[in-house]
């Protein structure tokens, strides 16, 4: 097969399509013909070798994918070769085959194409662990979004509001807004010209955000602590502002809140089987009723990765970037 290599970390240039050993399922696993793979932050800094994968799995970046699946693995069942999926990977899917745990198999919701399906998994995964299955999100509360316009965001959006969340949002431009409040932003704040903590606070009579999730880490922490509510609870699930920040464990104490940060990649595959089928059980519903779908700003050829990762770093994206085989 062919699959993108990294024979030496670097620039988008760094990314090569190359010929690639064949994938063969183990126990547990099936072969997926890949139609579609996500493009995700965390591919970026695998390029640049700041992100390697965890022990065992594909050298290849590409956290998700969609397609067809070609072979089963020994002790596979509930799934047929033929049968369209998408799938979270821990890596792989910049490729035209990969293996993957039967647990990380989702079907491809109706109403949904299959390359569009590769835009959902790692989304949809990430904000329901989060947002509900840690942080617990309820009717009524408000969530604040960072980077609503991201294809996290743009998924959190949706989510919050089907179980009728108000949210709140932080963007860099008014296009990115009016997006953010075309799926059901209530509050709208571009980070580059107000102070969010003002402004949730204001919006919720000052009484704050009882969820925040939060795509920058460190440069925002003692922000996000003040922008709680009193039981807030905050989840970090990305770091472009820096690993290392102080946390006021007074402030975070008077408030009873709390501060978590998890990430997908490096968790045990039952824990990953867990969230996914907390995914299809909640999240698919609201999908292939219409009430929640994905958003995709541009396709690019897989072989053409360079290009799709220079458009994620140029930051001028709505939604999800993907690569088509």
């Amino acid at each position: 097969m062919h699959a993108i290599t990294i024979p030496e970390p670097g620039g988008p240039e760094a990314l090569l399509w190359s010929e690639a050993p064949d994938p063969v399922p183990g126990e547990g696993e099936v072969l997926v013909e890949v139609a579609a793979a996500g493009v995700n932050r965390a591919d970026l800094l695998q390029r640049q070798g700041f992100y390697d994968p965890p022990p065992g799995a594909s050298p290849y970046p590409g956290l998700e994918c969609s397609g067809r699946i070609t072979a089963l693995g020994p002790g596979v069942s509930g799934w047929a070769v033929g049968d369209e999926v998408c799938a979270l990977l821990s890596g792989g899917g910049y490729a035209e085959r990969v293996a993957v745990p039967a647990g990380q198999l989702l079907p491809v919701p109706e109403g949904v194409d299959l390359a569009t399906a590769a835009a959902l998994p790692e989304v949809t995964a990430t904000v329901w662990s989060n947002v509900f299955m840690v942080a617990h999100l309820r009717p009524g509360e408000t969530v604040l979004v960072h980077g609503g316009a991201s294809g996290i965001g743009t998924m959190a959006i949706q989510l919050a509001r089907a179980v009728g969340a108000r949210v709140a949002v932080t963007a860099g431009s008014p296009g990115k807004l009016a997006r953010c409040a075309e799926l059901g932003a209530d509050i709208l704040i571009d980070y580059r010209e107000q102070d969010f903590v003002k402004e949730i606070r204001e919006a919720t009579g000052g009484a704050g955000a009882d969820v925040i999730l939060d795509i920058i880490g460190a440069k925002y922490l003692d922000r996000n602590v003040r922008a709680l509510a009193v039981n807030g609870r905050l989840a970090v699930i990305g770091l472009q502002g820096g690993v290392t920040g102080e946390l006021n464990l007074g402030a975070l104490l008077a408030k009873r809140a709390a501060v978590t940060a998890t990430s997908l990649r490096a968790r045990p595959p039952a824990e990953k089987a867990a969230i996914v089928a907390a995914v299809r059980e909640h999240v698919w519903p609201l999908i292939s009723s219409g009430r929640v779908r994905p958003v995709v700003d541009r396709t690019f050829p897989v072989a053409g990765a360079a290009d799709a990762h220079r458009a994620l770093e140029a930051g001028d994206h709505i939604g999800k970037v993907l690569l088509l085989t």
